[in-house]
């Protein structure tokens, strides 16, 4: 991109936000980024991912899940956890029930779509901790929260020993972090890898990344529901100023399918496959722009690959 901005500047033109400082900060293994796909819901879709990833050539190192663990059967659950070992993929499966799943109908509303991926009172706790110590027990070791308290009862199960010592914990994007101060909480209660909002400019990303030393889970395309941006050209800027980061591809103009199923199959399965599409994208345009940046490799230190 340098032609292209010493152009601009010879017709006294100039990118934003050009002084930003790069970040000194790496994955375990040296690297700046990895790619998540999110919303893999079930054996199926994530069967179909690893194999678009292979035709196209896509390193993929975290695929995500947003219905819930406690909507995949023991069959299905066994079943991402295999597939996901023997692609070196780390597997990170949503908490539940959530708000969003419980008898009220207040995270419907436009006031209390915040509340979404919350916890009601101390059953849902409850159940969110089942749902943590079954995937567990299924050798998965990633999983999703969108809950404070939670975050916090994960890290004293952990250091009791009531949870396996090597679960990362992943911030989802119904608890977005789109602050230091907030973003340094978290990561004191225990995030592994922090969910940033996805709104936030390069100067605020570079201002996060200065407070804690958590991957920032930076969506590049975020779906309608949270905005619906497309940020591809930002990638390499964003690597530079805010690594480690997992770089996260959603997708426009799809349906929220959440709660997934059979009857959603066909489209969850689209939708899957597209989202490693627009990930390859992602990896072409950062060999253009950004030949330095240093990805890193299939099964990396530090991710939570199924055991």
């Amino acid at each position: 991109m340098k032609t292209t901005n010493e152009f601009l500047a010879g017709l006294g033109l100039r990118p934003d936000e050009t002084a930003i400082p790069a970040s000194p900060k790496r994955f375990p293994d040296g690297a700046q980024y990895r790619i998540e796909i999110p919303s893999i819901e079930n054996p199926e879709c994530l069967a179909a991912a690893i194999e678009e990833a292979r035709h196209l050539e896509v390193t993929v190192h975290r695929v995500s899940q947003g219905s819930g663990i406690m909507l995949l059967t023991d069959r299905e659950l066994a079943e991402m956890a295999r597939l996901a070992r023997e692609a070196r993929i780390e597997l990170s499966l949503f908490t539940g029930p959530r708000a969003g799943y419980d008898a009220t109908p207040q995270p419907l509303t436009p006031a209390g779509k915040v509340i979404g991926g919350g916890l009601r009172g101390g059953s849902q706790l409850a159940y969110a901790v089942e749902d943590v110590r079954r995937a567990c027990a299924a050798g998965v070791r990633g999983v999703l929260v969108a809950d404070l308290g939670l975050l916090w009862v994960i890290r004293e199960m952990k250091k009791s020993g009531e949870l396996p010592a090597d679960l990362v914990v992943k911030v989802s994007i119904l608890l977005s972090v789109p602050n230091p101060a907030t973003a340094r909480v978290v990561e004191d209660l225990g995030a592994g890898t922090i969910n940033v909002s996805p709104d936030l400019g390069l100067t605020q990303l570079s201002g996060l990344r200065a407070a804690v030393g958590a991957p920032l889970d930076i969506y590049v395309e975020v779906p309608d529901n949270f905005g619906g941006y497309i940020r591809t050209y930002e990638v390499p800027e964003m690597i530079r100023v805010a690594s480690p980061v997992y770089v996260k591809l959603g997708l426009r103009n799809a349906p929220d399918i959440y709660p997934a199923g059979q009857h959603l199959q066909a489209t969850a399965l689209g939708m899957s496959r597209e989202r490693v599409r627009r990930a390859r994208i992602v990896m072409e345009h950062l060999r253009r722009y950004a030949p330095g940046a240093v990805m890193s490799q299939p099964g990396a230190a530090g991710l939570a690959i199924p055991v």
